[in-house]
């Protein structure tokens, strides 16, 4: 594009608060057009994990930078997937953890950490790979320039029911108020954070998902990218 400093990466952005459906929506549609999946949020919780060693984000940026770096906390390609390794290991349950939950937060929203981050993001794009790269800034902040950018939403009840489903809790009044706040206090953190917070890109298509069937959000999504000038394929050519 004329005025450009640089071509458009091959990146299909979705960017969304915490149980907007990212994770599952974006992977289905990188399954379906043979892309990498990408998971933003999953690299920034390697970093968390390494952080709650030091004692959490009060360590520091920098420092919690240093120790990632010396414990290999990077990205790799497995098939189609792209994993978030720690001392060359997948990390496991602890990932997804209640510890690490409650600190991914804080640790993300260090300016260190997000450049950190975003280095290795982009890095991967430029090897020309098309991918789905989900988070909270990734068509606003990491590539702002992506030719397909969605921002996934739904009502706080939704969320809520979708967040309690995942682990397997029932959702009953009380632990669905529970959630929502929980949700809540997420959202206000990631939206009010100084570096990059979290909103959606003003070229983003903004989809709704509450009252659309997971089948009917992947395909909408799947015909955006079918109409961009995005490669059909994760072929390369």
């Amino acid at each position: 594009m004329m005025g450009s400093r640089h071509p458009p990466p091959c990146v299909v952005a979705i960017d969304g608060p915490a149980a907007s459906g990212k994770s599952s929506t974006a992977a289905e549609v990188a399954r379906r057009l043979g892309y990498l999946h990408v998971d933003s949020g999953a690299l920034y919780r390697a970093v968390t994990c390494v952080a709650l060693d030091l004692g959490g984000a009060g360590a520091g940026g920098g420092a919690i930078i240093r120790a990632a770096d010396a414990r290999g906390v990077d990205l790799v390609v497995r098939d189609a997937t792209v994993k978030a390794l720690i001392d060359g290991r997948a990390i496991g349950d602890r990932l997804r953890g209640a510890d690490v939950t409650a600190e991914v937060s804080p640790v993300s929203a260090l300016p260190e950490v997000r450049d950190w981050v975003n280095r290795r993001l982009r890095g991967l794009a430029a090897t020309g790979r098309p991918s789905v790269v989900e988070g909270r800034d990734i068509g606003t902040a990491v590539f702002p320039d992506a030719p397909v950018k969605v921002f996934l939403t739904a009502s706080p009840a939704v969320r809520a029911a979708r967040r309690l489903q995942q682990r397997g809790e029932t959702a009953d009044q009380a632990a669905m108020a529970a959630e929502a706040a929980r949700i809540a206090a997420r959202d206000q953190a990631d939206a009010s954070r100084e570096v990059a917070p979290l909103r959606a890109a003003e070229d983003a298509v903004q989809l709704d998902t509450s009252a659309l069937g997971f089948e009917e959000q992947v395909d909408r999504i799947v015909r955006l990218v079918l109409a961009s000038p995005l490669p059909r394929s994760g072929s390369g050519d």
